[in-house]
């Protein structure tokens, strides 16, 4: 399944870091996702595309049957009140990071072989157990394959951790900075990937994207994030750290592989044509074993962390 991309630059495996102004990520916005905190549906999320003058307003307003109406303004005012948050939390000074290096490497079986500056290290991952027994290693040049290496890219991105301690005195400005913060990580690495594929990796130098595209995920490649069905295994975070450092951006992680401030995402881009998500799903004991021994992890203390999926 693994086919080569293009690079456009060599490869010195060093990580990098880039530092997003919040008016620079804003339109990056799913606000799907803010509004599902919220508990609306996603039809109500439209607000976030819709011009802000009182016109457009109405309009969108007007869109929707009577019964909905009601609600559809509360998603209005709400979108409102982010959109005023956001401007503050700008003028403030408040930044989004994200970290971010490209490795050499080829697919070793249900691993990954990564070249770290000359230093050999693998990760590691799960395979469905159902068809189409799928593995994100499938979409990695196998090692056996002479022709040439292959890249993967690792990231981390978070929001200043100060934005999720604003206005402790009143619960909903509280989190209505809680909620944007998580936003924010996220629009951050739509970016960060965005620029990624064009420029620093440049396996789609040519792309030619809008933000709705980039939300329906119409670029070529994956980012599956940690925690996802694709890469359950929240203690991968331990391994993913040690290749590009993420408290370069001022994330740490705690015993459990949790990352900290909470407003933050990682993971994994690959950028084979073909990739696409999907979940792995239940797994037997037999898998698991074979798992942590990959990892060289002790069978009990993996098992906490893919509970879920035994």
């Amino acid at each position: 399944m693994a086919i080569s991309t293009r690079c456009r630059y060599g490869s010195d495996n060093m990580p990098q870091t880039l530092h997003y102004h919040i008016h620079e990520v804003e339109s990056y916005i799913n606000w799907i996702y803010f509004f599902h905190t919220w508990g609306f549906p996603a039809r109500f999320a439209a607000i976030g595309r819709v011009h802000g003058c009182d016109s457009c307003r109405a309009s969108w307003l007007a869109s929707f049957p009577v019964e909905d109406r009601p609600k559809a303004s509360e998603a209005m005012q709400l979108h409102k009140e982010a959109t005023r948050m956001l401007n503050a939390l700008d003028a403030q000074g408040y930044q989004v990071h994200v970290r971010f290096g490209l490795f050499d490497c080829n697919s070793n079986g249900d691993d990954i072989v990564i070249d770290d500056a000359g230093a050999i290290k693998h990760l590691s991952f799960l395979r469905q157990q159902t068809e189409p027994f799928l593995c994100l290693a499938d979409y990695i040049r196998p090692v056996n394959d002479a022709r040439k290496q292959d890249r993967i890219g690792i990231f981390a991105a978070c929001a200043d951790a100060a934005i999720e301690r604003l206005h402790e005195d009143d619960d909903y400005q509280h989190l209505l900075c809680q909620t944007l913060a998580d936003r924010l990580a996220e629009a951050a690495i739509e970016r960060a990937h965005e620029a990624i594929r064009k420029f620093y990796w440049g396996y789609a130098p040519d792309e030619k994207l809008s933000i709705p595209d980039l939300h329906a995920e119409h670029f070529q490649g994956i980012r599956p994030a940690v925690g996802y069905p694709s890469l359950p295994d929240q203690s991968l975070n331990f391994d993913l750290n040690r290749l590009i450092d993420f408290s370069a951006i001022g994330i740490s992680l705690t015993e459990h592989g949790a990352m900290l401030p909470h407003a933050c995402v990682s993971g994994l881009m690959i950028s084979h044509p073909e990739a696409h998500y999907f979940s792995i799903g239940s797994i037997g004991e037999d898998q698991l074993q074979d798992y942590a021994h990959r990892k060289g992890c002790d069978v009990e203390a993996l098992r906490p962390y893919l509970q879920a999926n035994l």
